[in-house]
């Protein structure tokens, strides 16, 4: 189970927050654009995700699209519904982070001659990170365990290994068991690195 907690499980859940966080800044930034068309398309998406279970995104993804002619392998099927999926719940958070740097941050940025994506890079992303570190951190602990829905559609992870080797020995208990405590060491570490990084961070922190 050990391989399939690596391969399948880990690399999904790391492959599918790093690109779903990209897609999440995107959004975040038309969500707070004054450009009305940006800001409705942003909405729409964040409505969708969040309007709909993950388990329904993941099976139209792969189970659906094929009707149209569009076909994905189960690990890229699954990639893809994850990741649009922390975009649409990461969005909201980058937001709000964003929403807490004062505006006179970008004015202060503006008169020293910074353009929009430079001040976003060295002003208000660095500041904002600090606020969107634990809500981040817990959707990457929530990814890691809803990964293992991937399993409904082949993808060789950690729990679709238990279930091939619990099918045939009927040994379901034990084996789902040291499943369970694999997802569960992930989230410790998880949590324990976001303390570390929290910590990491509020050094320099004026108080």
């Amino acid at each position: 189970m050990l391989g399939g907690l690596l391969k399948g499980t880990l690399t999904l859940t790391a492959v599918s927050f790093v690109l779903g966080l990209a897609v999440a800044l995107v959004v975040a930034l038309m969500r707070i654009s004054p450009n009305r068309l940006a800001s409705g398309v942003a909405r729409f998406y964040i409505s969708v995700i969040r309007g709909t279970p993950l388990l329904v995104q993941l099976f139209i993804i792969f189970y659906g699209l094929p009707s149209l002619g569009v076909n994905f392998d189960p690990f890229i099927a699954a990639t893809i519904a994850f990741t649009l999926n922390v975009g649409g719940y990461a969005a909201e958070v980058i937001r709000s982070a964003i929403l807490t740097v004062p505006k006179g941050q970008w004015e202060a940025a503006s008169t020293v001659g910074m353009g929009y994506v430079t001040t976003l890079r060295r002003v208000v992303l660095p500041q904002a990170t600090r606020a969107a570190i634990p809500p981040l951190s817990n959707t990457l602990i929530s990814l890691v365990k809803d990964t293992s829905l991937a399993s409904t559609i082949q993808v060789v992870d950690l729990l679709r290994i238990a279930q091939e080797r619990a099918a045939p020995s009927y040994q379901f208990l034990p084996l789902y068991s040291v499943a369970a405590a694999y997802y569960w060491v992930v989230c410790l570490a998880l949590s324990f690195g976001q303390s570390r990084f929290e910590e990491r961070q509020n050094r320099y922190v004026a108080r």
